[in-house]
């Protein structure tokens, strides 16, 4: 046994108990604020982050300068005990270490951070290889001892580069492990050219094996990332364009499946393959300074918290270079809450711009490794340990000295298992045990338990948790807390009384926490609701003098009390600003919602882009917000798109889009107004597919008020019949 390994024979030495500390002496509670990263970089893209077995977090990015006129890393590292500072590590390759099968000039992209088989792994895309130069993205794999390296690439790609069948190549980024219930590592990538495949890979994670399955649609999503949780494989993806700079509408969606190869649906029963694509919202942006958040990773806390760590754009400072340049997108993270089996950020608040509470670190029974009573097992490590700092053998039996925390607990720790070894709470109340072959959970007179797979390796570091809340009570063994599992036992909850923490059998434990679980969120935060009805039109007879238009078009006609408008040949994005549009004058309230139901068929699965109708608030052909329903290629999507002049010198225009809900043939859609705080107008969107349930999504920020109509209009041959648009209705309504 190394020398900094002792022997934890009888007691953990504990110095305070969380719950016990008066509050006279409790320090304050930490907090953190967006973006995370500012304190060494201005950008750090596409970010993923473990907990090294050290204890720090680690953080890497895609390679990106780190400020302006910086030059291009080669993958980007930094790391942080608690959140309150981070320290930057370099980058994960130099010239002479990365990939030999990389083109010369090819970037690398979008790492992905796992532990397993007593080594980390990380995964990325190559934008270019040698055996076809050009641009024909892979997936790399490298692999270190330590969370900061030395990283060793592997002499080639774990998932080559996959033909498009036109001499081009679909985009092979973006990847993502999960380690599932089977034992199998699969891991998912893909952008919106192709889609977002899955494929298995050999049990060290270096090579792919058998076929992929394709899980999204193309020209929807990219950044995959996915976690079990709860009996579900959860695949969530980014959706629109990451980098249109002041316009970016970046935005993550998920689904779920009970195979970690889909079919992956979403909370209203759309599949993410479908050509009217599905998703359930995890984060877009809110208003506030932060646009285009996504391309995530997802962490658990020592309090169970989950958070999501993204990047996004501030509105105000959208460039990194000059515009149209490098895209400015720093580091953020978030708290999710698992709502209705949907995981939402800070309960569909989106990015927060001012200080909340950081993760949870460290014990809260204050263990740590330089306790001079004898305590051995610390969530703080030496920075210099690159082992990881002292561990504990615990042979027998062991316990805390002082009573954990009552009612709520979460006990979590790296572990390398020995024959047997069982966590007992609350002085017998919950045992989870891992042996032989299952993990088992008793709580009161109720076992569960599941198998571990066959070819399971105790001697491995992995991580073990158990974690009592009023709901559920629930032990877990996996690669790395990343939402990864080999085997999860869970039972209904109950809340554990006082009493000390004890460890039985053998084992080897670091970076153990003992802490109260985070209070849950149960509910979505409050949304935009309609009050009274305050003007608008029914189209149950000729438009009044409250309508007006831009570029009139005599097609659109109103009868049978509904306005029918056959799309137009035209555009009203970049230069092509030749669509008609419809206005209605708005109310004088300082808030107020704005709706109508459309119908228009788009067919399904063949492409017309960009075919579409909806509702627009203008303020001229350069500024604007669009919010419709449209064909984008072989999809359907609703699309809430941004447009304004983002290089005054020359007046040239930028335009990016967030999605919101899914598209059908007959849909309603609202625009929420307010001004804000800082005298901002801020629209929000919502979609719905039968006028009760409505999806609340991304919100626009305008200069100034602007005014409020329809539009239809996308492109199509002259020879084709244009799809025709029908308006029920345009309705105000306050807002409250």
């Amino acid at each position: 046994m190394p020398p900094k390994r002792r022997l934890l024979a009888a007691a953990l030495a504990v110095a305070a108990v969380a719950a016990g500390t008066s509050a006279a002496t409790a320090a304050p509670a930490p907090t953190t604020t967006n973006a995370i990263s500012s304190s060494f970089a201005d950008t750090f893209a596409d970010p993923a982050i473990i907990q090294g077995r050290d204890g720090y977090w680690y953080a890497y990015a895609t390679s990106d300068p780190l400020v302006s006129g910086g030059p291009f890393g080669l993958m980007h590292m930094a790391r942080t005990k608690a959140f309150s500072s981070w320290e930057y590590l370099g980058t994960v390759f130099n010239e002479q270490t990365k990939p030999a099968w990389a083109a010369p000039g090819s970037f690398f992209w979008a790492p992905d951070i796992r532990y397993f088989d007593g080594r980390y792994v990380m995964y990325f895309t190559v934008t270019d290889t040698a055996a076809n130069p050009g641009g024909d993205p892979a997936i790399g794999v490298a692999t270190a001892p330590t969370p900061a390296g030395p990283w060793t690439a592997t002499d080639g790609p774990v998932v080559t580069p996959k033909p498009d069948g036109n001499g081009g190549y679909f985009g092979t980024i973006d990847p993502a492990l999960l380690t599932a219930a089977d034992g199998k590592r699969y891991l998912y990538y893909g952008g919106f050219y192709g889609g977002i495949s899955v494929t298995e890979l050999t049990p060290d994670g270096l090579q792919a094996v058998g076929s992929p399955t394709q899980v999204t649609i193309g020209d929807r999503y990219e950044g995959a990332y996915a976690v079990y949780r709860d009996g579900w494989y959860y695949l969530m993806g980014s959706s629109m364009n990451c980098c249109a700079g002041p316009t970016t509408g970046y935005s993550v969606f998920a689904g779920r499946s009970r195979s970690p190869r889909g079919p992956f649906v979403d909370a209203d029963g759309a599949a993410m393959t479908d050509s009217r694509v599905g998703g359930t919202t995890v984060i877009t942006q809110n208003g506030n300074k932060w646009i285009g958040p996504g391309h995530h990773a997802f962490m658990t806390d020592a309090a169970g918290q989950d958070h999501i760590v993204y990047h996004a754009i501030d509105r105000a400072t959208p460039w990194l270079t000059d515009p149209f340049g490098i895209n400015r997108r720093p580091m953020l993270i978030d708290r999710i809450d698992w709502i209705d089996g949907w995981p939402r950020t800070r309960a569909g608040l989106g990015p927060s711009d001012g200080p909340v509470p950081a993760p949870t670190t460290g014990s809260g029974l204050g263990i740590d490794a330089a306790d001079p009573a004898g305590g051995l097992i610390g969530a703080v490590r030496s920075p210099g340990d690159a082992l990881g700092g002292p561990t504990a053998s615990i042979s027998g039996a062991a316990r805390t000295r002082q009573s954990a925390p009552a009612g709520s607990l979460r006990v979590e720790a790296d572990v390398r298992l020995g024959n047997s070894f069982t966590t007992v709470l609350g002085g017998g109340q919950v045992v989870a045990s891992v042996t032989g072959s299952r993990i088992t959970l008793v709580a009161g007179r109720r076992t569960a338990s599941a198998a571990l797979p066959a070819d399971f390796d105790r001697s491995d570091w992995n991580k073990l948790s158990v974690q009592v809340t009023g709901s559920s009570v629930t032990a877990r063994l996996n690669d790395a807390g990343l939402g990864d599992v080999y085997a999860e036992a869970s039972l209904p909850g109950l809340s554990v009384k006082s009493a000390p923490v004890a460890w039985l059998g053998s084992a080897e434990v670091d970076n153990l926490t003992v802490r109260p679980v985070a209070p849950p969120v149960r509910r979505l935060a409050a949304v935009p609701q309609t009050g009274t009805l305050l003007s608008g039109d029914e189209f149950d007879g000729a438009l009044g003098s409250d309508w007006s238009w831009v570029r009139q078009d005599d097609k659109a006609v109103v009868a049978d009390g509904k306005l029918s408008w056959p799309l137009q040949n035209a555009d009203l994005v970049g230069g092509g600003n030749t669509a008609g549009l419809l206005f209605h004058s708005t109310p004088s309230t300082t808030s107020w919602i704005a709706e109508t139901k459309l119908n228009l068929d788009l067919g399904e699965g063949d492409i017309r882009n960009y075919q579409q109708a909806g509702m627009i608030a203008y303020l001229n052909d350069s500024d604007f917000a669009r919010l419709g329903n449209v064909a984008i290629w072989r999809t359907r999507q609703t699309e809430f798109g941004r447009e304004l002049v983002a290089r005054p010198s020359d007046g040239a225009t930028s335009y990016g889009a967030a999605a919101i809900g899914r598209s059908e043939p007959t849909l309603w859609m609202r625009l929420a107004y307010h001004e804000n705080a800082a005298g901002e107008h801020v629209y929000r969107a919502a979609t719905s597919v039968d006028g009760k349930q409505w999806t609340w999504g991304a919100a626009w920020v305008l200069p100034a008020k602007a005014q409020l109509g329809l539009y239809a209009h996308g492109e199509f041959t002259g020879a084709a019949v244009p799809p025709v648009a029908t308006f029920e209705y345009l309705r105000f309504y306050e807002s409250r």
